[in-house]
C-alpha cells in the first residue's frame, strides 16, 4: 500500500516545521503531534500509512510510544521509522526491538529519509 499519510511525532516545533515542509513538498499528507498523548489521539482520528517518531520527548518517550503503537492490533500494520538525534548503535537496536521498521539519525538527509519512506510503498 503506497504511503500517502504520515504522522510526524516530535516535541521540537523546528523539527516539525522542517520535516513537514520537506514531506509536503514531496507530495505526502502530514499530520503532527508534539507528545505521545497527542500522537495517540491523532492515530485514533485518522490512521496514517507511516509514522516518523522522535525519541527524546517529555512524558512518554519515542521508544515507549513505538512499543505501544506496534503492539496495538489497530496500528500494528503501520510502519514506524525512528527519527532521532540518538546516534548510538544501542539506540538503533533498542528502537528496532520496540517495533520500529527503520531508524534515521538527525540531522536528516532529505533524500535518505525519502528513500527510507519509499521502501514501504
Amino acid at each position: 500500500m503506497p504511503v500517502h499519510k504520515i504522522l510526524l511525532v516530535d516535541d521540537s516545533k523546528t523539527e516539525l516545521h522542517f520535516l513537514s515542509e520537506l514531506l509536503t513538498k514531496r507530495g505526502y499528507s502530514v499530520r503532527t503531534a508534539e507528545s505521545g498523548e497527542e500522537a495517540m489521539r491523532r492515530l485514533a482520528e485518522d490512521k496514517p500509512d507511516l509514522i516518523l517518531m522522535d525519541v527524546v520527548m517529555p512524558g512518554q518517550n519515542g521508544f515507549q510510544l513505538t512499543r505501544t503503537i506496534t503492539r496495538d492490533p489497530r496500528f500494528a500494520g503501520v510502519p514506524v521509522i525512528m527519527c532521532t538525534s540518538k546516534n548510538q548503535e544501542t539506540d538503533r537496536v533498542w528502537g528496532m526491538r520496540q517495533g520500529a521498521k527503520d531508524y534515521v539519525v538527525k540531522p536528516v538527509v532529505p533524500d535518505e529519509l525519502i528513500a527510507k519512506i519509499k521502501q514501504f510503498d
